[in-house]
């Protein structure tokens, strides 16, 4: 009995450090979303907390600051200057930054729509504007000049 429990906490003890390595390299992916990454942390995190390890909010809330991609660097330097990451939860961390995801997505959306207006509409194929279409002119076999 007593081999089979040391065995057990062995396997155990590997599977916390392959935890932990996986833990350590985290990093969020470019292109992916707030809600992803969470769900990817905290999956490793609660493993973890299964096979006995105490990992703390404070230590996840680090960990997630410190592994977001660039685009959310002026945010990770306003979250820290204006909150105490030491007491922070979680789940306040993913409010946040949900927050600033959808308003960069706004943002995006109205530059893109922007962009669109101001390009006038070339390229759009529309009612004789076409690049390959001669227009809506009667052309040259229907009764055109020297017909």
């Amino acid at each position: 009995m007593r081999q089979k429990y040391q065995g057990s906490t062995k396997v155990n003890r590997a599977q916390l450090q392959a935890l932990r390595k996986k833990f350590e390299i985290l990093n969020m992916r470019i292109g992916e979303f707030i809600d992803e990454y969470f769900s990817r942390t905290l999956s490793i995190a609660n493993k973890m907390a299964s096979h006995g390890d105490t990992i703390t909010q404070s230590t996840i809330v680090e960990k997630i600051l410190c592994s977001l991609t660039s685009r959310f660097n002026y945010v990770v330097c306003s979250i820290e200057e204006s909150n105490d990451t030491t007491t922070m939860t979680v789940d306040q961390l993913q409010s946040s930054l949900l927050v600033q995801e959808q308003r960069m997505k706004h943002q995006r959306y109205e530059q893109e729509q922007i962009l669109k207006v101001s390009n006038g509409g070339r390229g759009s194929g529309g009612r004789g504007e076409s690049s390959y279409a001669r227009g809506r002119g009667r052309g040259r076999c229907h009764g055109g000049r020297g017909s």
